[in-house]
């Protein structure tokens, strides 16, 4: 089916071509033909890089010149929603007969921007789109459109409910009128079960762009899903995971190489480095110098940065939770470029960013799973997820996946590369889910009654895939202890969100966090003094608290000094088992510690570090609205000043400093110990003289000079 003949104006069509769309592929076509430019809902389950993309985009070019009600794209991550906002942009551009204004939000969940209601086309997180419900916002009745990427992601344990309670409230039509629905899928099981309940069209194919070799190896032999053999001999000597990945690129391709863990993505690419070198031009090697720098300019020089940027220099890299957003953005960049030749990642990377290389080598099956306590086999779905990623569309003929085996070829031929993936389950029938989302529920349905929320729940998946008693049964569980600990109460036959209640949907917590933060503030925070460690340690027991890192036996004498320095602090007595590594972390970086600190003295890399100061902060803004709640006045101040410290990681007397821009905390620390403890005695200073600070320069202090002569 060619892009000119599609049912679409002759703008969108000219916008199709120039960005090189010629003929639609067979997902794309199956779509059409199922009536998406016409309206209908449609759930379209297809393999990764089959061109899912361009199917939302033809939903969006059919919909704006007809409709004046806005689009909304869910995404599940918020990089994801980053990359799609980009590409989405270009639709500004096009003249559908009006201006179209493309937005996104995915931060703060207790915001809600103006910018949102005056944008066409919106991209938003699920936690963001569920929260905008509900806050009530009147522009969501006017949605038109909702397009769900990666929807499989609705059998996540964490996120998936929040998914879940999004598409009931959108097809039930609790929030206006139903909107069409384009659901866009990996290849799963149950596919047709989830078009069902989203009452869409079901689209199906297993066509690629790049057809897919699935494959085993096992002592110098691979054999395919045709049950094909052939012998495979490379030069190096090792592992024949590297041994794989560099015959890939040998061969003039790329190679991903998935490790059950950062140590392991570390170290395939350590060993990986000077066979792939070997292979590369003096122009190439030149580059990969630049890139090595970049690096390392734009960072703090941990191990973990040095051993990235010395491993870059030979055409390789590693890629994992660890490392902060500019070092990923950097690998993930030029691995795109083709100047990267072979990255090493652990499996998080399959689901978070789209970097197709022409050989998948899955190094190993087994995961360590903390609730058996050991490593476990990872699903075939996730294993389908790894092997997507083989095959770059427009360079290579064939994508490769390869599994390394253990004179267990057969065994994983039949379990992962024969198996189907495993049906997505609902994961929103639990108690932390149920209290969360039932209490939503009550905040934007005011007086509803138990009739109307068994009749809701029995619409969602969980409903669907549940027996209505079990469902009844711990929904009366959860309304029981909104009841007791008056988030919610009875009235006329009907039930209402307490101010209480209103305020902690709002805020995204569990209901359970804001009990014990509201026990703590009526029980246990006392008037006067500080209460720093005690918030910190009181936000880092929260189930909300993300990552969590657990104290090693040689962390123990550490914790038990840190105790004792914040002894005045603490909100309850505490012992050294009472800590995390996380708490102890948070607590140097309160203090100024740097990344090497951090990496050096609690084996915390600096993305870790950035993942929890944002939940932390988070958490710390929730706690301060409830002691505002509760009329707790004299902690507002006190909360107000570490969430600085926490965005920032300084100390107390530097958060004047911080307010200005391009000043963070190395700078602001640079200019205190100048004599520039504020931004009254900056206002004083000399130009010529601010310049001449280590780090400041003319450019910067020229900056901080038109900020400070605002000060009063």
């Amino acid at each position: 089916m060619k892009i000119s003949k599609l049912d679409l104006e002759p703008a969108a069509i000219d916008f199709l071509t120039s960005e090189g769309f010629e003929k639609l592929y067979e997902p794309q076509a199956y779509s059409v033909d199922a009536g998406i430019l016409d309206g209908t809902s449609v759930l379209v389950s297809a393999p990764t890089a089959s061109g899912k993309t361009l199917i939302a985009m033809l939903g969006m070019l059919s919909h704006l010149p007809k409709h004046k009600s806005k689009i909304v794209y869910l995404s599940p991550l918020r990089a994801l929603a980053a990359e799609k906002f980009t590409e989405f942009k270009k639709l500004e551009k096009i003249n559908l007969g009006r201006k179209i204004k493309v937005g996104i939000s995915t931060g703060d969940f207790d915001s809600v921007e103006d910018k949102l209601e005056n944008s066409d086309i919106l991209v938003l997180t699920n936690e963001k789109m569920d929260a905008l419900m509900r806050f009530g916002q009147s522009w969501i009745s006017e949605i038109g459109l909702v397009i769900v990427d990666e929807i499989h992601l609705i059998g996540d344990e964490g996120r998936g409910p929040t998914l879940e309670m999004v598409l009931t409230r959108l097809k039930s039509g609790l929030i206006g009128k139903i909107p069409q629905i384009i659901a866009l899928s990996a290849t799963i099981t149950n596919s047709d079960e989830l078009a069902e309940w989203l009452n869409c069209e079901h689209v199906e194919s297993t066509w690629r762009p790049v057809p897919l070799s699935e494959a085993v190896y096992d002592d110098f032999s691979v054999t395919n899903q045709d049950r094909e053999t052939y012998d495979v001999s490379f030069d190096y000597v090792g592992s024949s995971t590297i041994g794989l990945g560099v015959d890939s690129v040998k061969n003039g391709g790329q190679g991903l190489l998935f490790a059950n863990t950062r140590t392991s993505a570390a170290k395939l690419a350590v060993d990986s480095g000077p066979p792939i070198e070997k292979t590369l031009s003096k122009d190439e090697l030149n580059e990969l110098l630049k890139i090595s720098k970049k690096i390392l300019a734009n960072n703090e020089h941990t191990q973990l940065v040095k051993k990235l940027a010395f491993v870059v220099k030979q055409g390789v890299a590693f890629h994992h939770a660890g490392l902060n957003q500019k070092c990923r953005e950097i690998i993930e960049t030029e691995f795109r470029s083709g100047k990267i030749k072979l990255l090493s990642a652990t499996p998080t990377l399959a689901a978070g960013v789209n970097l197709p290389a022409r050989r998948v080598v899955i190094s190993s099956v087994l995961r360590y799973n903390s609730q058996y306590g050991g490593n476990v086999p990872i699903s075939v779905l996730e294993y389908k997820q790894l092997c997507g990623r083989a095959g770059r569309p427009q360079y290579d003929d064939e994508g490769e996946s390869i599994i390394i085996g253990k004179n267990n070829q057969e065994l994983l031929l039949e379990r992962y590369i024969d198996g189907e993936p495993e049906p997505i389950e609902s994961k929103i029938i639990t108690p932390r889910s149920l209290r969360i989302h039932l209490l939503s529920l009550i905040v934007t349905s005011p007086s509803i009654t138990e009739d109307k929320i068994n009749e809701f729940f029995s619409e969602t998946l969980g409903g669907t895939q549940t027996e209505d008693d079990i469902i009844e049964l711990h929904l009366e569980n959860a309304k029981t202890f909104l009841l007791d600990e008056e988030f919610i109460s009875e009235k006329d036959g009907g039930f209402l969100a307490t101010r209480f209640g209103q305020k902690v949907s709002r805020l995204y917590i569990d209901p359970m966090t804001a009990r014990d933060f509201r026990n703590a503030i009526e029980y246990d925070i006392v008037k006067g003094g500080e209460h720093t460690f005690g918030f910190l340690h009181l936000v880092t027991t929260c189930d909300e608290f993300y990552p969590t890192f657990d104290l090693r036996q040689k962390d123990l004498e550490k914790a038990s000094i840190v105790i004792e320095n914040n002894r005045q602090t603490l909100i309850r007595i505490i012992e050294e088992e009472d800590c995390s590594r996380s708490l102890l972390a948070l607590d140097l970086w309160t203090n100024e510690g740097t990344e090497v600190n951090l990496s050096e003295e609690l084996g915390i890399e600096s993305g870790d570090m950035h993942r929890m100061a944002e939940t932390a902060e988070w958490l710390v803004y929730s706690l301060r609205e409830l002691s505002r709640e509760f009329r707790r006045e004299d902690l507002v101040k006190e909360l107000d000043i570490l969430r600085k410290r926490i965005v920032y990681g300084i100390k107390h007397e530097l958060i004047d400093l911080v307010r200005i821009r391009n000043v963070g905390r190395v700078r602001a620390r640079i200019l205190y110990k100048n004599g520039y403890k504020n931004r009254t005695a900056l206002k004083k200073a000399p130009l010529e003289k601010l310049a001449e600070i280590d780090k400041i320069g003319m450019t910067i202090a020229k900056s901080i000079k038109s900020q400070v002569e605002k000060v009063r």
